[in-house]
């Protein structure tokens, strides 16, 4: 009888059609970008240029290169300059000499280690140092991504949720009309006024809170770019959202184990640590340095023992060895330190390649997951439009009631919203299993961005 009742309902068409504008109406602002409305990409270009978290990051790097280049020192030939100027006052009283001189002196020396295995470890660490530089560099920078990314899919979120909730307080007080009219000729209680009364007061204070989270979301995203009134373009609905390649977690975590910055950095530690070990070893090996001099010392007034002007020049160059003998046992407790804090460096490599694994396992899954709920979802918002809908009907012709109504719509909106985050959430999981991986790339951006309204 129902169905019967629907099919023959005059007001069926001109219904759905009223549920379509206001929806119509509540989204607009979400599927039309407007002129000024920038992309990913481009704010994120904006934010490296901006983020004082990644500046510092970058100009720790320049500081890692520069001291990676000290450790060649220790190789190189050095050279020294010195001259020095002096004036003697000689008295003897027997036979009896005044007498005053100047001396002045000059000294070019220059040397060149042969053998100084500690300066080649030292060198060898250096090396290591740019490898520990790049990584951190990398971390920082997917970091940026990632950061970007989050804040701008918040703001997103947060307009589409002021739009839902426009949308559905413009259908509650549809409904609250009705139930108004209803009242006044006689076909319904004054519940339903009061139930749509209660239940549009509730969407107005929903309003003003989402309006509140859109504008410190827009905050927040204003000054991680450093632009004033951002606007971010719209996600396309519905698109097709991309899955994880490849569509295997082991080969994820593979990735993770060889590209991961915080694989890299631990990687590098514990060369640097062998190598602290090695320059430990270092202490009870000689040293063989290749040294050459030139000095000139002229007195042009004579000195002590001659009142003639002179004048010497000395050049010298030959070998320096030198062998530690004993040190008082600091060489032997300083290679036990050094192997302890290498065994520490391998053990914080493994504990880092767990946590790795685990945290890409999790993203991955989190990418699947996210891609089922968007479909639940999806079938989930029609299956809410069609309850909607059914209860709108049933209520004109009198088999539901005005809470059911409401019930249907505060469904629907809701699945809207869920739906609308979830399709973030996979976007921004993707970048994460990227991340996770130690293959996230600003190219990786595009993949977003062509998702974007144009």
């Amino acid at each position: 009888m129902t169905m019967n009742l629907f099919r023959q309902s005059p007001h069926r068409e001109k219904l759905h059609a009223a549920v379509c504008a206001v929806l119509g109406l509540g989204l607009g602002t979400v599927a039309m970008p407007s002129a000024q409305a920038q992309s990913l990409t481009a704010l994120y270009d904006a934010a490296r240029a901006y983020d004082a978290t990644y500046q510092s990051a970058r100009s720790q790097y320049d500081a890692n290169l520069a001291r990676a280049e000290q450790a060649r020192a220790g190789i190189l030939p050095t050279a020294g300059l010195s001259a020095g100027y002096s004036r003697s006052d000689f008295e003897n009283t027997n036979p009896v000499v005044n007498r005053n001189y100047p001396t002045t002196t000059g000294t070019v020396s220059a040397s060149q280690p042969i053998y100084r295995p500690a300066n080649w470890a030292t060198y060898e660490q250096g090396k290591r140092q740019v490898d520990l530089a790049q990584a951190q560099l990398d971390a920082a920078e997917q970091d940026l991504i990632v950061r970007v990314s989050q804040a701008y899919f918040d703001v997103l979120a947060s307009q589409d949720s002021l739009a839902f909730v426009r949308a559905q307080k413009t259908a509650v007080a549809e409904q609250l009309a009705a139930a108004k009219r209803n009242f006044e000729v006689g076909t319904s209680t004054v519940t339903d006024s009061r139930e749509a009364q209660a239940r549009y007061d509730l969407v107005i204070a929903q309003e003003i809170a989402a309006e509140n989270d859109l504008r410190v979301k827009k905050l927040a995203l204003d000054q991680l770019v450093g632009k004033a009134n951002t606007d971010p373009t719209p996600l396309v609905t519905p698109s097709t959202l991309p899955s994880p390649a490849p569509n295997d977690v082991n080969s994820w975590v593979q990735q993770s184990q060889d590209n991961h910055p915080g694989v890299r950095q631990n990687l590098v530690a514990v060369d640097i640590a062998r190598l602290e070990t090695e320059k430990a070893k270092a202490g009870h090996k000689p040293t063989l340095d290749a040294v050459a001099s030139y000095s000139v010392t002229r007195s042009p007034e004579g000195s002590a023992t001659s009142a003639l002007n002179t004048r010497s020049n000395v050049g010298t160059i030959g070998v320096q060895f030198n062998l530690p003998l004993f040190a008082g046992f600091a060489t032997q407790n300083r290679i036990r330190e050094t192997l302890s804090l290498e065994d520490k460096a391998q053990s914080d490599l493994e504990a880092t390649r767990r946590s790795v694994a685990q945290g890409t396992r999790t993203a991955y899954f989190g990418v699947i997951s996210g891609l089922g709920q968007v479909k639940a979802l999806e079938a989930a918002e029609a299956s809410s439009q069609s309850a909607l809908d059914a209860n709108k009907l049933g209520y004109q012709v009198g088999v539901r009631i005005n809470i059911d109504v409401l019930n249907s719509q505060s469904q629907l909106f809701q699945t809207k919203r869920d739906l609308a985050q979830a399709r973030y959430n996979v976007l921004l999981g993707n970048l994460r299993l990227r991340q996770a991986a130690g293959t996230l790339k600003p190219e990786d951006l595009q993949i977003v961005n062509a998702l974007l309204a144009r």
